[in-house]
């Protein structure tokens, strides 16, 4: 299953970035176009793509976003569902994971028909009261845009994952911790917080992978604007090219490099929360 799923695929994509059609003539009739040995030509013109830097660029300043305040909101959220003050814990629970379980297409066609000035309630009500109507789907508002739509639909899960680590944690430790005089403000950042850091790790670890890979958002917002280009993000000029362009072996190499660039930042990411793992309990 794991060579036929997952191992075939990604040697099939490799042997295809390699790979390009060599058009003779007008490109008609039989043996016009054929599939010769391009070796590392693909590889070359991905990295040197304006359009895929840019893209590169823009996916980062997304994550710059997305990722603290998604985590942050997480964090706060479980947090409080712990506390022995909150009330109606199961509905609040339910109420904040809910926006995960709604399909990411869904979602961006949800906030895409209240950012739109046109039929937006917000903008409705903005107008009413005389106030300036932003148009959060142009220029720079675009990304705190994109990023409220991952941040609505992906704190739930992270939260849900902080919360489990800390229902984990031995009850004798908070009332150690109160004997000793802290407070749960003190308990929450000397004791909650150290103890959930693996599961922090592997909530960032996700987010990083999740804002390497988008695409639902600026491709369903796509119609709605003119400020979200085909090429908007990394995965999306892959498809551009592979679909839209017909060359799919230049979208393999784009592929394969994502796929490369993931892996790696995956793997040193680990690596170091590993060492300092060790270190800790070394200590």
């Amino acid at each position: 299953m794991f060579a036929l799923f997952f191992a075939l695929p990604i040697g099939y994509a490799v042997w295809l970035s390699l790979h390009k059609v060599h058009v003779s003539g007008l490109g008609l009739g039989s043996g016009a176009r054929e599939e010769v040995w391009a070796g590392l030509e693909n590889y070359t013109d991905t990295l040197t793509d304006s359009e895929m830097v840019g893209g590169a660029l823009r996916v980062l300043g997304y994550g710059c976003v997305v990722v603290p305040v998604m985590l942050g909101l997480a964090l706060l959220f479980a947090l409080m569902l712990d506390s022995d003050k909150v009330r109606f814990t199961p509905f609040t629970r339910l109420a904040i994971f809910l926006p995960y379980a709604i399909p990411g297409v869904v979602a961006a066609l949800l906030w895409g028909f209240l950012y739109l000035p046109d039929v937006s309630p917000f903008s409705y009500v903005l107008e009413k009261l005389g106030l300036p109507q932003p148009d959060l789907l142009d220029g720079g508002p675009l990304y705190l845009a994109l990023s409220n739509i991952a941040v609505w639909g992906g704190t739930g899960f992270n939260m849900i994952v902080i919360y489990t680590a800390l229902q984990a944690i031995p009850v004798e430790v908070y009332e150690a911790a109160r004997l000793d005089g802290a407070t749960p403000l003190q308990i929450a950042l000397r004791i909650k917080i150290p103890m959930v850091a693996p599961s922090l790790v592997l909530s960032f670890f996700f987010s990083i992978i999740a804002t390497l890979q988008v695409f639902n958002e600026p491709t369903t917002l796509r119609p709605l604007t003119n400020s979200v280009s085909t090429t908007w993000s990394p995965l999306m000029k892959v498809y551009q090219d592979a679909f839209g362009n017909g060359d799919i072996y230049r979208a393999a190499a784009e592929a394969t490099i994502i796929a490369l660039v993931t892996l790696v930042l995956s793997f040193g990411f680990l690596r170091a929360a590993n060492r300092r793992t060790k270190q800790e309990a070394a200590r």
